[in-house]
């Protein structure tokens, strides 16, 4: 069992590799919080930016929010109040159904958001700097550790739709309201939205 203590983190190479990872962590946790202060927002305001900007619309509620963040109900609503102050998001009622309020970047947000693409660009050039067998055979671990993860409940994986298992692609070519299905929501996907972040995501190989 792996834990804080440096001796019993030397016994093992499992234990090893997860101190680095936790390592690698508080890198990227310095790097928002340090471009969040440039910015004039706090790290959960630029997760909450970035998730606005790319996650599927139907999900781009406070709920959706809480999820994103790991947090409650109440510290997203918090969140995104902030936010709005700011006028980086409005909240407007979604078309399907005025019952659900959806939170939308306006212009000035979609720069904000823009503006903090790159927060995680030194680890990227890390990574970069490795060899590429050497990027390919850390890639293959890292996703083998995500999807282990995700099975046990412990992380929440947003990714596209093409690498979906409930994807269904040109299911239908003819309908208007999108060529694609989801076999997740059973109904049809614009090709837009296949290009955007969904909560529903399962890779084909899990």
């Amino acid at each position: 069992m792996t834990s804080f203590d440096p001796a019993q983190r030397n016994d093992s190479l499992p234990a090893r590799i997860t101190s680095a990872l936790y390592r690698i962590s508080q890198a990227m946790n310095h790097l928002l919080r340090a471009r969040g202060e440039a910015a004039g927002l706090s790290p959960a305001q630029i997760h909450a930016l970035l998730f606005l900007q790319y996650a599927r619309p139907g999900v781009r509620t406070i709920g959706g929010l809480a999820e994103r963040l790991a947090a409650t109900y109440a510290t997203a609503s918090g969140v995104a109040d902030a936010l709005e102050r700011k006028q980086l998001l409005r909240r407007k009622p979604l078309a399907e159904d005025r019952r659900t309020v959806t939170l939308n970047l306006t212009a000035k947000g979609g720069r904000e958001a823009a503006t903090v693409e790159d927060v995680l660009g030194e680890v990227e050039a890390a990574i970069a700097s490795l060899p590429e067998a050497e990027q390919e055979a850390l890639q293959r671990a890292a996703q083998a550790i995500v999807r282990r993860l995700q099975a046990a409940g412990h992380v929440r994986v947003y990714e596209m739709c093409w690498g979906c298992r409930f994807f269904q692609r040109e299911a239908h070519p003819d309908d208007p309201r999108g060529p694609h299905h989801c076999a997740f929501v059973d109904a049809p996907l614009p090709v837009a939205e296949t290009y955007l972040e969904c909560p529903d995501f399962v890779p084909l190989n899990l």
